[in-house]
Order: structure tokens, then sequence, then C-alpha cells
């Protein structure tokens, strides 16, 4: 029960952009890139992660050591999941941040966390975006 209040009330204290509307911590995400993480920069801490999760409610927080971020994705077949994970990879390789991926015949399981902080970074959730853009253009 705490942890809805608590993501409720995160909710209600979402980014604000210039023009005064409610922005998500998703729509700020949005046109960002990821930046080169070789450590050195401590992980989000839960209260970060949970105020991205409102906003990703269709990955699963699995919590650490390390924490990490992860969605099934269900195809018609074999080869619309290929097609997925080749668009995914070719997008991966130019953000420099790539997800652990797992896949059984149409599903694919993408993974994200940041390898060098061991936990889950910024650019975990740009990925994640990212990913969802891919997925509804397929």
């Amino acid at each position: 029960m705490k942890y809805r209040i608590f993501s409720i009330l995160l909710l209600f204290c979402s980014i604000y952009s210039q023009e005064g509307t409610i922005m998500t911590k998703r729509a700020a995400l949005r046109g960002t890139h990821c930046l080169p993480c070789e450590g050195g920069v401590s992980p989000l801490t839960p209260a970060q992660i949970a105020e991205y999760m409102i906003d990703f409610a269709e990955w699963q927080l699995h919590e650490g050591p390390p924490s990490k971020i992860e969605r099934t994705f269900t195809f018609n077949d074999f080869v619309q999941a290929m097609k997925f994970v080749n668009d995914v990879a070719d997008m991966a390789e130019k953000e420099g941040h790539h997800p652990d991926i797992t896949i059984v015949y149409n599903k694919v399981t993408m993974q994200l966390f940041t390898h060098a902080i061991q936990g889950l970074s910024t650019n975990d959730f740009i990925m994640a975006d990212l990913i969802e853009e891919i997925f509804q253009q397929q």
C-alpha cells in the first residue's frame, strides 16, 4: 500500500515543461540520447527508479543488486521477432548502450541495466523508450 501511495504522489510531482504543462519523465526523455558511462557515477536511487517506472508500466523492475528493467515482446512468428531484434541492435549500436536480449521463437525479452555502474541509469530508460518506439513501428 505504501508503494502505491508513493507512486501516486510521484505521478503528481511529474516534471513541468516551460509552458507550464505536465510532462512525464518518459516524455522528457524523448529526443535525448544515451551518454557514455564508464562508471564513477551512482546508479539511480529507488525513488528515482520509481518515478521512471510510473511511465514504463509495461516494463518489470528486478531489484538488485544490480537493479534491472525487463520486458518481453511477443510477435506472430520468428521472422518478425528477428526483425525487431535487428532494429533494436542497430539503434543500440548508435546509442552505445546495449540491452541483454533473449529470443525464444516469437518472444523477445529485453533486459536493461548499466553494466559500468551495476545498476540502472537514465540511459536504461532512454533505451526502453527507444525500444518501445521500434516495437510500435513493427
